[in-house]
């Protein structure tokens, strides 16, 4: 009996050990707000300072820019108009829209952000208590692109199509 209860005693310990060893490694990898000047980061994280506009500006210049940069300001325009039609926030169209330009980049059909943003903003501008999912007209539009369309008449063939699919009401 007296074996068991040492045991049991050393199994416990071991394991209050292991966990505390673990809560250690945790608070080591724990997620931090960031907004760091002189570097872009691949993605924009949930817990990710940085200004969406300014971050995507930077990634389409190669290198971060001032806050007060024009680009920076047309782009945050730009992302403003968007935001207004889509149910996802700045920060997730911001990243979509990185990963939408290295997506036609890849297959030679480079568009830039700007031009993204503002031609999906009047196809999803709100209608009402409906709002377009950003990432499946990404997609939509990705797909006819490759179809062989020009950026314009990928844009007239997503209007004509209304997005009905790809709503959501809002409450």
């Amino acid at each position: 009996m007296r074996c068991l209860l040492l045991s049991a005693l050393a199994l416990t310990v071991s394991l209050t050990a292991c966990n505390h060893g673990d809560e250690e490694a945790n608070a080591e990898q724990a997620v931090v707000a960031r907004t760091s000047e002189t570097d872009l980061p691949a993605w924009l994280t949930h817990s990710d300072g940085t200004d969406p506009g300014r971050w995507l500006a930077g990634r389409e210049a190669g290198h971060p820019l001032a806050l007060n940069a024009p680009q920076v300001q047309a782009m945050r325009g730009s992302l403003a108009r968007a935001a207004e039609g889509f149910v996802e926030d700045r920060r997730m169209i911001a990243n979509r829209t990185v990963q939408l330009g290295q997506m036609l980049g890849e297959v030679g059909k480079d568009e830039a952000y700007g031009t993204l943003l503002d031609g999906f903003a009047q196809i999803a501008a709100p209608r009402g208590r409906h709002k377009s999912l950003y990432g499946e007209m990404c997609q939509h539009y990705f797909n006819i692109r490759t179809r062989g369309l020009g950026h314009e008449a990928t844009l007239a063939e997503l209007s004509v199509n209304e997005m009905r699919p790809l709503t959501r009401s809002t409450p």
